[in-house]
């Protein structure tokens, strides 16, 4: 059965430099990112969110449900005034609140509502459900192994960064 990266490599055969098993590998692995992402961005709509509001809550979920605005824009990688901006908007939605510490009146925490967590679980759940029938089409011992490879590439990758030659 033919997929659109073997008609990707078809156009390409014999035009540019590469090795196709690779090119065959990484191009099959970028179009699941896709897929996936497009997954996860219709989840997240299916739930009432918008894919900012779903990122801010699933940090602080991470968090136990509670951080510094100052974490959430570094993790992010938001700037200060763009993270105001989106706790505004969380905030005015009931999603989250902020709370002033009881122990340092300068600091404030930034709490998901039950109202953003109960948001957050339905869109965890319709992702997982769109990831499960994904994965469920491969049989478990083809899962496992799957998951050993691409766990072997990924190690490989995070040890040894590219440099430019």
């Amino acid at each position: 059965m033919e997929d659109s990266v073997d008609r990707h490599l078809a156009r390409w055969r014999g035009k540019a430099p590469y090795d196709e098993q690779v090119e065959a590998i990484v191009t099959r692995m970028q179009m699941l990112v896709k897929h996936l992402r497009a997954a996860k961005e219709a989840s997240v709509a299916g739930a009432g969110l918008q894919y900012f509001e779903y990122d801010t809550l699933h940090r602080l979920v991470a968090h136990g449900g509670s951080a510094t605005p100052t974490e959430l824009a570094e993790e992010l990688m938001l700037s200060p005034a763009g993270m105001t901006g989106r706790l505004d908007t969380l905030e005015s939605s009931g999603l989250v609140r902020r709370v002033r510490s009881t122990t340092d009146r300068r600091r404030v925490d930034i709490e998901i509502t039950d109202k953003g967590h109960d948001l957050w679980t339905e869109a965890m759940s319709f992702q997982g459900d769109v990831e499960t029938a994904l994965i469920s089409t491969l049989p478990p011992e083809d899962q496992t192994t799957l998951n050993t490879l691409l766990k072997h590439l990924l190690t490989q990758a995070e040890s040894h960064p590219p440099t430019p030659h």
